[in-house]
């Protein structure tokens, strides 16, 4: 029994399915106090509905689950004893499972980079998303942007593609900057960050060089660097962009590809006091979108600036 006898299983569905084979949720499910006597209710199938199923209208939700738990079973239960299930022993093997499937990950075989990437430890993503909760939990997680009451958190994680799973997963309220989740240390030596334009910080960037790091991320609409270098010459009567700003020379050009070395100034934070201005060189790659006959900001294939 289970959900995997769907005509259709999502892809994600079934990597999750081979995390919970049907010995382990019965033997959790006993072991934690769920279930004594398998009656009415299957384990597997309560924990197969919870996990596909569940969302945040809380009440509402609970009876839906309940009509698809009937659904999957052909069998029609009262409503409190579905309610009856939702209990402190439930929450501790939803908790097992958790971590059951973060050592499962954990074990599965690392990817390995291809030839262009093999100098580089690992390449990781950093990305945020917001979850909305209950409403009854807008005091503790007020929404940032809202019309009506409403709950919601901020969760940011960090992912590798070598290991092929999250690195770290922090929870924040809602309207927490992405400028202050972003935590940069000594673990970026020898890795590729791929970021999002919510990080977009000249001073970031500054930072991850310092620590032996490397990054890429899209270029904001109102960043202008000096042109100091090109790393591809095109043919013909192209047009001489060094020395020059990059919006000065982006409707002139035609090339297929912009790939260039830039030069920005930016203020460090203040120290004892004081805060200096620094010249910092990076490498920055425009790609030319033949639909809208002009290189785009902010989309894909977009300009991205390198280091």
């Amino acid at each position: 029994m289970g959900l995997n006898n769907e005509k259709e299983v999502d892809p994600t569905v079934k990597s999750i399915v081979e995390m919970f084979p049907e010995d382990f949720l019965r033997n959790t499910a006993r072991e934690t106090g769920v279930v004594k006597r398998e009656r009415k209710i299957d384990p597997v199938i309560l924990f197969w509905v919870l996990t596909l199923g569940f969302g945040v209208r809380l009440l509402s939700t609970i009876r839906g689950l309940k009509r698809r738990y009937e659904e999957k079973t052909k069998t029609t239960l009262s409503i409190s004893s579905f309610y009856d299930r939702f209990t402190p022993n439930m929450a501790v093997f939803l908790r097992t499972c958790v971590l059951h499937a973060i050592e499962f990950q954990a074990l599965q075989p690392s990817r390995v980079l291809n030839e262009k990437l093999k100098r580089f430890k690992d390449l990781v993503i950093q990305d945020s998303t917001i979850i909305r909760l209950h409403e009854s939990l807008a005091k503790i997680w007020p929404a940032a942007r809202a019309k009506r009451v409403a709950a919601g958190v901020k969760v940011s994680c960090v992912v590798s593609a070598v290991a092929n799973n999250p690195k770290s997963v922090r929870i924040y309220p809602e309207r927490t900057s992405e400028a202050k989740i972003l935590r940069l240390g000594p673990w970026l030596k020898d890795l590729i960050l791929l970021i999002d334009l919510g990080y977009f910080k000249y001073r970031f960037f500054d930072i991850i060089d310092h620590y032996g790091g490397y990054f890429v991320s899209r270029l904001k609409g109102n960043a202008n660097p000096l042109i100091v270098g090109v790393n591809r010459k095109w043919r013909g009567n192209s047009v001489d962009v060094v020395g020059k700003k990059l919006h000065d020379v982006l409707p002139l050009l035609k090339r297929e590809v912009l790939d260039a070395e830039v030069e920005v100034r930016f203020k460090r934070r203040k120290y004892k006091g004081k805060q200096s201005t620094v010249t910092r060189r990076f490498r920055l790659v425009c790609v030319f979108n033949s639909e809208s006959g002009k290189y785009l900001f902010n989309q894909h294939p977009g300009m991205y600036l390198i280091r």
